[in-house]
């Protein structure tokens, strides 16, 4: 298994690509950890992953992963149970799109919270253990932090920041043996799109625009970003460290 006896933590695991990547973390022998601000999501997730027999364990936390108390309270309660931490997976996230013009500075200061001071804390505590492991980092970025959306520039500013953050924190802990690595998808049939796209004016037409900007002819699912995710993690890339991949069906190419 790819990660076998490995001590994962999920942040934001408690639905959508974070709910799966746990499934197949799991699957391939680590016990999981899922830190979510909703508890009963977390808890969910983790006894169905506990259910299935031949599974490591899995863990719940409820936890406010932009709060520095709440993060430091969560990695020490991971390590007193676990003993150690071998891989973390920053994925929770927020949207926001809107034109500039029209974000108040509380929704600003919500999102940046969320999808970048949440990484900073959550490596800031996790690495003294992750040094010990030699683990590693995985880091939810985006195509848009590559590229850049139309009406989404706070959450491209937050997943542009955590690009660079990633392939700066490469070079700072490639000598202590810890890889640092951000995925970059495009579009992913999660709840929280599938709940923007309901709510456009017409949404079988937002449908076909959210297939017709992937050559490949639709979004990506949930299950192929966690595979990413899972190849990051594992020993599989155990030469990259400093890679903003892109997962987005094509979506980058073109004119």
């Amino acid at each position: 298994m790819m990660l076998e006896d490995q001590v994962c933590i999920i942040t934001g695991g408690g639905s959508g690509i974070g709910e799966v990547a746990a499934e197949r973390f799991a699957e391939e022998g680590a016990s999981v950890i899922i830190v979510d601000i909703d508890e009963a999501g977390g808890q969910r997730v983790a006894d169905s992953i506990s259910s299935k027999p031949g599974r490591r364990q899995a863990y719940a936390i409820k936890a406010d992963v932009s709060s520095e108390q709440d993060v430091q309270r969560a990695v020490a309660e991971v390590e007193e149970r676990f003993g150690r931490i071998d891989i973390l997976f920053n994925n929770a996230a927020t949207i926001l799109p809107k034109e500039l013009e029209d974000v108040t500075v509380d929704e600003w200061t919500r999102v940046i919270n969320i999808n970048l001071k949440s990484v900073f804390l959550m490596i800031k505590a996790c690495i003294p253990a992750l040094r010990k492991s030699q683990g590693n980092i995985v880091n939810m970025a985006s195509l848009n932090g590559l590229i850049g959306q139309k009406q989404n520039a706070v959450y491209a500013s937050t997943k542009g920041a955590i690009v660079a953050l990633t392939k700066a924190l490469a070079l700072d802990y490639a000598p202590d043996g810890v890889r640092v690595n951000c995925l970059c998808p495009a579009g992913v049939m999660t709840p929280l799109l599938e709940k923007w796209r309901l709510e456009q004016d017409d949404p079988e037409e937002t449908t076909r625009l959210l297939n017709d900007m992937h050559p490949l002819g639709r979004p990506a699912d949930s299950e192929e970003i966690a595979d990413a995710a899972l190849f990051l993690a594992s020993r599989g890339s155990r030469f990259v460290t400093g890679v903003a991949l892109p997962v987005d069906g094509g979506a980058s190419l073109g004119y």
